[in-house]
């Protein structure tokens, strides 16, 4: 559904990358065996472990990251296991139970900018095996952490090495959900490469969805043992794509051209305009973070003005009287689009003096 409002709601608007649709459209005839098992799928495959200096790495793509999550938390974990998120986590928040519908529990920790410490991951463990009772608890055996978060900001990668090197002390898996990995990857600020993720984590997925595929996140698995039988696991959750070939017609075309670490500059440069006009609109930024994500803090009656103006999600509640809104960019997010929002921003803080 088009509007005639600047749409910030989500970074996911638009269909795919244009490079992909002509991709698709080329090879709409072409007839080649199914569930990933053909050359395209082979060639994006390789391309990645290439990425990623990965070159035993498992790689598999499925449809959309809440379906990743839980099927990569749930092949990794044993029953009595759980895994360790931020509050403001995806799977904590967003995911409707997924993770718990799955069996394992989401143990959620504090974290004011999105992002978790390695002291608090060393607390938790700790405290389990320090608990008398452990053996009727449930036992953290996962951390999950975003790059970037679920709020925008950033892990360094002294900060992911720190966090790595205590999972792997204690036999504790490290995932990282890369939803909007390429919006990370784009920002100046980061200083972690898909290389790092792979000698770091456990496992991984780079996202198509919000980073100019039309659907699909690709699992990177840097020790292919850490899942033995993946196929018969992904098929039991019902997220094997008979028609695989889709996904790795998008992740090949991604790949190549380096596209996938480069589609994500027009984003932030975006965001980055459009935080600058609503500070100098005296609006009040949540979190200032580099990505592509602007969380603001407006009074109900500004949040209802806005909405006449401009599309934009609801985030959370600040307090009784004001409201934390979102504003989203992505690859695709115009010069037209962002001149209007700050067009907008500027009128309405001068009608408001």
């Amino acid at each position: 559904m088009t509007t005639s409002k600047p749409n910030f709601s989500n970074d996911y608007l638009q269909a795919c990358h244009p490079a992909i649709l002509d991709r698709m459209v080329a090879t709409n005839t072409l007839e080649t065996t199914g569930y990933g098992s053909d050359p395209i799928t082979a060639s994006a495959v390789e391309k990645i472990r290439q990425a990623c200096q990965a070159p035993q790495a498992d790689v598999r793509f499925l449809i959309g990251g809440t379906q990743t999550n839980q099927v990569v938390i749930d092949a990794l974990l044993r029953p009595y296991q759980g895994v360790v998120a931020a509050k403001s986590g995806h799977i904590s928040v967003h995911e409707a139970g997924a993770i718990e519908f799955g069996g394992h529990k989401v143990m959620a920790l504090d974290s004011p900018d999105g992002k978790l410490s390695a002291q608090q991951v060393q607390a938790v463990i700790a405290d389990y095996w320090n608990d008398a009772n452990h053996e009727h608890m449930v036992m953290p055996g996962m951390v999950y952490i975003s790059q970037p978060t679920e709020l925008g900001t950033l892990y360094s990668k002294a900060e992911l090495e720190a966090i790595s090197a205590i999972c792997r002390k204690n036999d504790v898996i490290l995932y990282v959900d890369g939803a909007r990995l390429a919006y990370a990857l784009a920002a100046p600020e980061n200083d972690v490469t898909l290389a790092d993720l792979a000698q770091l984590c456990d496992a991984f997925y780079i996202g198509g969805t919000k980073c100019g595929a039309m659907f699909g996140e690709a699992i990177v698995l840097p020790d292919p043992k850490r899942i033995p039988h993946f196929t018969s696991i992904i098929k039991q959750h019902g997220a094997l794509l008979a028609k695989g070939r889709l996904l790795g017609i998008q992740f090949d075309t991604l790949f190549s051209n380096d596209l996938y670490l480069s589609i994500g500059e027009r984003a932030i440069a975006q965001a980055n305009r459009m935080r600058q006009a609503l500070k100098q609109a005296g609006y009040q930024l949540v979190d200032e973070n580099p990505t592509n994500q602007i969380f603001c803090v407006v009074t109900k009656d500004q949040m209802a003005q806005l909405a006449k103006d401009i599309d934009f999600s609801f985030w959370e509640s600040y307090d009784d009287s004001h409201t934390i809104i979102r504003f989203v960019t992505c690859w695709s997010t115009q010069d037209s689009e962002v001149e209007r929002f700050c067009r907008i921003i500027t009128e309405e803080a001068k009608a408001t003096d």
